[in-house]
């Protein structure tokens, strides 16, 4: 295979220069710039990514690492972060950690074997691995939480403005006349420790009204949890008449559960949701939703971590919160049975 030695000698120049070409290629001049690339492409040289990232700790790639790949949210924010990191000369290596910190810890040793200069982090539940993102930060690497982040984390991160949409969401639900309202999976600090179900009690209490406690269940946020949890909360003997579904996941389950009780909504029960995944709006009704600015969240992520990986400034902290947008179809209308 050609080396860097054979693109210098092919384009008449000095290694370091060749070298540069490749790294920093904004410090050449357009002519000498060009005939090194014209080198490379006669050649078909391929710089060895692993080998230069070990001279330098560090390479042109960036780690990210989701909830759930499966997951309509994360497959889009994949897709934004990808193109973003492309954009900027950056190669992208995904995983998943299934929300699970010691399925991550392994995906962390995995990144950390390929000196990735930058890493966005979904982090996961159980035992938080804050000690090792710590080890990956002194030797080089830029860390930047996603979605959630670890209690006490020192770390950046990019949020949805979690306790605000719950806010909004109960309010709009409180000014159709709700008194009996549902979310899908209640607050847990080790289990299921997420901002969503922390705050919902918040909000109820914001517009006078009490936590039901009939209704409280902690659960996993997927479809089958909510379908199973929404025939429970519709079979008591008080229903709810509006549910407030945690993810677009969990909607899926609970508009099931929902249909085979024989249920209309809204008209025995509302239906309001985070996340506005396209399936929601090609239902029957198709459902209120609260959308995320998913690929603004994404851009500011990857400007984030490059800006602190070019500029060596790994300690530096940004932490940014965006807010969500409500987004009113028709699966949520006054109560007609209080």
């Amino acid at each position: 295979m050609p080396s860097i030695l054979d693109v210098a000698k092919r384009a008449g120049v000095a290694p370091t220069t060749a070298k540069r070409a490749i790294h920093e290629p904004h410090l050449l001049a357009p002519e000498t710039l060009a005939r090194v690339r014209r080198a490379i492409e006669e050649l078909g040289y391929e710089p060895d990514q692993v080998a230069g990232g070990l001279r330098r700790g560090r390479t042109q790639t960036l780690g990210l690492m989701v909830g759930n790949i499966m997951e309509p949210f994360f497959a889009s924010l994949v897709r934004t972060i990808a193109h973003a990191a492309q954009g900027r000369g950056y190669a992208l290596i995904v995983t998943d950690s299934e929300y699970d910190t010691k399925v991550e810890l392994a995906n962390l040793r995995v990144l950390y074997g390929h000196r990735v200069s930058g890493l966005i982090i979904r982090s996961g539940y159980g035992q938080p691995n804050l000690d090792y993102l710590k080890r990956m930060r002194e030797r080089g690497t830029y860390i930047l939480e996603i979605d959630y982040f670890y209690p006490d984390s020192p770390f950046g991160h990019v949020m949805l403005d979690n306790e605000g949409c719950v806010f909004e969401g109960v309010r709009y639900l409180y000014s159709l006349g709700h008194r009996r309202i549902a979310a899908l999976g209640s607050y847990d600090p080790l289990y299921h420790p997420e901002e969503r179900s922390r705050s919902f009690p918040k909000a109820l209490e914001s517009v006078g009204l009490p936590l039901i406690e009939a209704y409280q269940r902690v659960i996993l946020l997927t479809e089958p949890e909510a379908y199973k949890l929404t025939l429970e909360l519709m079979r008591l003997p008080e229903p709810p008449t509006a549910i407030f579904s945690l993810n677009g996941t969990e909607a899926a389950g609970a508009f099931r559960a929902i249909r085979e009780l024989g249920l209309r909504i809204p008209d025995d029960v509302s239906l309001l949701t985070f996340d506005n995944y396209s399936w929601t709006a090609l239902v029957t009704p198709p459902l209120d939703v609260i959308e995320q600015p998913i690929e603004e969240m994404g851009l500011a992520a990857v400007e984030i971590v490059l800006d602190a990986v070019e500029n060596r400034t790994l300690d530096k902290v940004v932490r940014k919160r965006f807010p969500g947008r409500l987004i009113k179809r028709g699966s949520c209308a006054p109560p007609k049975h209080a």
